[in-house]
């Protein structure tokens, strides 16, 4: 394996979450988000987005507008001069509509398929990265991957479902809080 990453969540974690949002206009980075990218960057970390987006099995969008999202993502990153190595989405829920979607699959969190893909094809070691969202799923996926995790806490976990799974190596007030803790770490 080449390399150590950072794997974010998408929605609450590294973009204000809007929900359901395929809208270019509207995606923009929370507060803290352009300090933690760059301070990952500066630290050696690649950076990655994995997101489920059951929008696309409930018939809301399509898997072309979550594409022009992953686009506009890697934008905000060439903007500021920091590389971004992969968008990657789950269209799944086991309640969605049609046969290609409505399935129960290992890409979305809580599962680590996602996690896993993006680490086999950019040669990543998971026991040397991280998994950063919102939500305990989040969490799981990343200790199910062999990752360690930040739980970013911002009142975007409502269930609350513990278990040695979703317990987080840190709980992070933001992003920022996230990235010092995580390169602090890495330093050593």
């Amino acid at each position: 394996m080449s390399g150590r990453a950072i794997f974010l969540d998408k929605d609450g974690t590294l973009l204000v979450d809007v929900p359901y949002n395929v809208d270019p206009a509207r995606v923009q980075f929370v507060p803290s988000a352009a300090a933690a990218v760059r301070a990952f960057s500066n630290a050696g970390y690649h950076l990655f987005v994995v997101s489920n987006q059951s929008g696309v099995a409930r018939g809301m969008f399509s898997e072309s507008a979550v594409e022009t999202v992953g686009l506009t993502l890697r934008d905000l990153f060439r903007r500021m001069r920091i590389p971004f190595d992969g968008f990657y989405y789950c269209p799944h829920h086991p309640q969605g509509r049609g046969a290609r979607y409505a399935i129960a699959c290992d890409c979305r969190k809580p599962q680590p398929g996602m996690i896993r893909r993006a680490a086999e094809e950019h040669r990543i070691e998971l026991g040397a990265s991280w998994v950063i969202g919102d939500i305990l799923d989040d969490v799981e996926a990343g200790r199910r991957a062999g990752c360690r995790t930040v739980l970013i806490d911002n009142g975007g976990e409502t269930e609350w479902r513990r278990s040695p799974m979703r317990q987080p190596d840190y709980v992070a007030r933001d992003l920022r809080d996230a990235a010092r803790f995580i390169v602090c770490r890495s330093a050593r």
